[in-house]
């Protein structure tokens, strides 16, 4: 099995013995480095304990055959674009179990036609992780309102569309809100 397990931890900026504490029950750096190289075999468990540690996905970590992979060539930071310092290859997206999309048909606010909103829907317990950020919110008949969270005040949500001229709204008792957290956009 080809793994992605260097790329991933080095993306992360994690060094092996970083990892090695993190696993659950800690592990050795000697170790991490054995099954990133392939000289030791990589089982489901050690899938499980790498991912959990690195705060991904075990699925992350497998390379398959038709998974397609984005060589990095460079870096920007302030300072303008660098080539990379070495080999590592991006990731592409991949929603987390349980998001809700949102497709962008006309230009409002910070979004264009043709983006794609990934949302994290969230239950009313966790609803104050979502203040100051973009949210959609469901509301009778099938309608929805999108917007900044502005404020949760027990069950009232007070909520600034995106656009010009809009005025806060405050919707009582929703039963989820999705916050806004990957933006896909084509340039």
């Amino acid at each position: 099995m080809i793994t992605a397990i260097r790329e991933v931890r080095r993306a992360k900026g994690m060094t092996l013995e970083a990892v090695g504490r993190a696993c659950t029950p800690p592990t050795t750096a000697q170790t991490i480095g054995r099954l990133e190289t392939g000289t030791r075999t990589v089982s489901i468990g050690w899938l499980n304990r790498i991912a959990a540690a690195l705060g991904v996905e075990a699925a992350d970590l497998v390379r398959l055959p038709e998974q397609a992979e984005l060589a990095v060539a460079a870096t920007l930071d302030a300072a303008g674009a660098h080539a990379a310092r070495r080999a590592a290859t991006a990731p592409p997206p991949r929603p987390a179990a349980g998001m809700i999309a949102m497709t962008v048909t006309g230009g409002v606010g910070d979004y264009r036609a043709g983006d794609t909103l990934w949302c994290e829907r969230l239950a009313p317990a966790d609803f104050a992780r979502a203040l100051n950020r973009d949210v959609l919110v469901p509301r009778p008949a099938g309608r929805y309102l999108f917007g900044r969270l502005l404020d949760r005040d027990g069950a009232r949500l007070h909520l600034l569309p995106i656009g010009p001229g809009a005025r806060q709204q405050v919707v009582v008792d929703a039963p989820w809100l999705a916050r806004a957290a990957t933006l896909v956009r084509a340039l």
